[in-house]
């Protein structure tokens, strides 16, 4: 990939008590010169990782 780009996952305090690792991505929505921050969760399609 050239454009190849990593982002922290970014770490989740659940109401359990436990902390968990979510892959969050930074996006930028616009529209008639508008823009608005947010993130948006990848689907991964996996709630729990192995791999770093």
């Amino acid at each position: 990939m050239i454009d190849a780009q990593r982002f922290p996952y970014k770490i989740i305090d659940t109401s359990l008590g436990m902390v968990d690792r979510m892959p969050y991505l930074p996006l930028t929505l616009s529209l008639n010169g508008q823009s608005l921050n947010a993130e948006g969760l990848l689907d991964t399609g996996a709630s729990v990782n192995v791999l770093p």
